[in-house]
């Protein structure tokens, strides 16, 4: 028998239709015998998520609000699943327990996560397996930072002792025991490192999308499934935007060369997208995906003889520092060097960052460009394919959308394009219809 860890999403435990849909996959394939979970995810458009409620409650209990109503909203949810499916669980017991803790005003932390922990105990009796709770699991230091030796060495030794379990995403603990969130979306983390620690053949990743698509849907019209892609074009991709799977999830697996299924509860058959890792036998095409972002802003600094004055990139790379400002990408020529910022980490400091620079590098000019996208064309197969950036720069100007910046990854299987914001989607779809047309 294999081992198979398989997270399930918030939309793939919404409520008792979708619950039942995920018995169903479990139940299929008897390698499936770590389940992790996340919290109940909204079951309409005008729903809400439970962890938003709790987060909800945190903010009422900090203002002396009453919150009893908004936890008897989670409760109610969770109740609602249980006699629905016939479960046969005591959550009263759960329940009250947390009622008790709220009333001494515990972290945000704590009350956020008690959305995956119900759900976890919900399904594992649901499912007629262990609960395995992930509190004393996962272990994070003092600073916040996880412990990855340590966590992998509890999760082993604890799931040892169980043939199968569901254990709750999204959190662990500190060294006093204070329970400890990753980032929202962090039951990813949670999967991955079950599936590191147990030695997995594959950690499935179920959610509401049949794996990851060339291109954003809500801007190119049905883009092309990706079904496969390696390690590095998905980091390169998650970070541009494309959703799916927390981009810190990747990491674990990757250490361990286990590959990633992301899968559609939804359409159980669909085989998504595999994410392995580098393997020239699964290059298909010239690229693997495109994304972007909107929000950047560039700082272009001209000085003559720029390229032999020694220590001038550092100077200006201190002077992001210094006013705590991080780069996204620094392209540069000979008398040129340009710095992208996100609009949201250099709000309201632009000009403290613009007077920095032109006391530290002394530029003959610099130029502040707002407004400005920046567009990913992501794939390992671009280095054995001719043309392939006179394809993606021929399509832009056929389109009439003027490039404010090119940036090319070292490792050859990105190029990033600056455009004006208003020709993102635009951009977008005159790239992907250049390769799939």
């Amino acid at each position: 028998m294999g081992i198979k860890v398989a997270k399930f999403g918030g939309s793939s435990v919404a409520d008792g239709i979708q619950l039942t849909k995920t018995k169903q996959i479990i139940t299929q394939d008897p390698d499936r015998r770590y389940i992790v979970v996340s919290a109940p995810g909204k079951r309409y458009e005008s729903d809400n998520k439970i962890t938003d409620i709790l987060y909800l409650c945190k903010t009422h209990i900090e203002h002396n609000l009453p919150y009893d109503q908004l936890f008897q909203v989670v409760a109610d949810r969770f109740m609602a699943v249980q006699i629905n499916l016939g479960i046969k669980v005591d959550l009263f017991r759960y329940f009250d327990e947390i009622r008790e803790n709220l009333k001494q005003n515990p972290s945000a932390d704590y009350i956020a996560s008690r959305g995956e922990y119900l759900n976890a105990v919900l399904v594992a009796a649901f499912l007629g397996y262990d609960f395995v709770d992930t509190k004393d699991l996962i272990k994070f230091d003092a600073k916040g930072k996880l412990m990855m030796p340590e966590t992998d060495e509890a999760i082993r030794a604890e799931l040892a002792k169980h043939e199968r379990a569901v254990l709750p995403g999204f959190y662990g603990s500190l060294p006093d025991g204070s329970v400890k969130t990753f980032s929202r979306g962090g039951s990813d983390i949670t999967g991955a490192l079950v599936a590191r620690a147990m030695a997995a053949d594959v950690y499935e990743n179920w959610t509401d999308v049949s794996g990851f698509l060339m291109a954003d849907p809500r801007i190119v019209k049905r883009p092309k499934r990706i079904h496969v892609i390696t390690y590095r074009e998905l980091r390169e991709l998650s970070y541009m935007g494309a959703g799916v799977l927390h981009e810190d999830a990747i990491f674990p697996v990757r250490m361990a060369g286990i590959p990633i299924n992301i899968r559609n509860t939804n359409e159980p058959d669909n085989p998504g997208t595999m994410i392995v890792r580098a393997d020239e036998s699964h290059v298909r095409g010239a690229i693997t995906g495109i994304a972007g972002k909107k929000g950047f802003t560039a700082i272009a600094v001209e000085k003559n003889m720029m390229n032999s004055e020694l220590g001038f990139g550092r100077r200006m790379l201190e002077a992001l520092e210094e006013c705590n400002v991080s780069f996204e990408h620094m392209p540069s020529g000979i008398d040129t060097m340009t710095v992208l910022v996100s609009d949201h980490n250099i709000e309201g400091r632009i000009d403290q960052v613009v007077e920095k620079i032109r006391r530290t590098c002394k530029p003959d000019h610099i130029e502040v460009i707002s407004g400005l996208s920046l567009i990913a064309t992501v794939g390992r197969g671009m280095v054995r394919y001719p043309g392939t950036a006179a394809r993606i720069f021929g399509a832009l100007a056929d389109s009439g959308i003027n490039i404010r910046m090119i940036d090319q990854g070292s490792s050859e299987i990105n190029i990033i394009t600056g455009v004006e914001s208003a020709d993102f989607e635009k951009a977008i779809n005159a790239i992907y219809n250049a390769f799939m047309k």
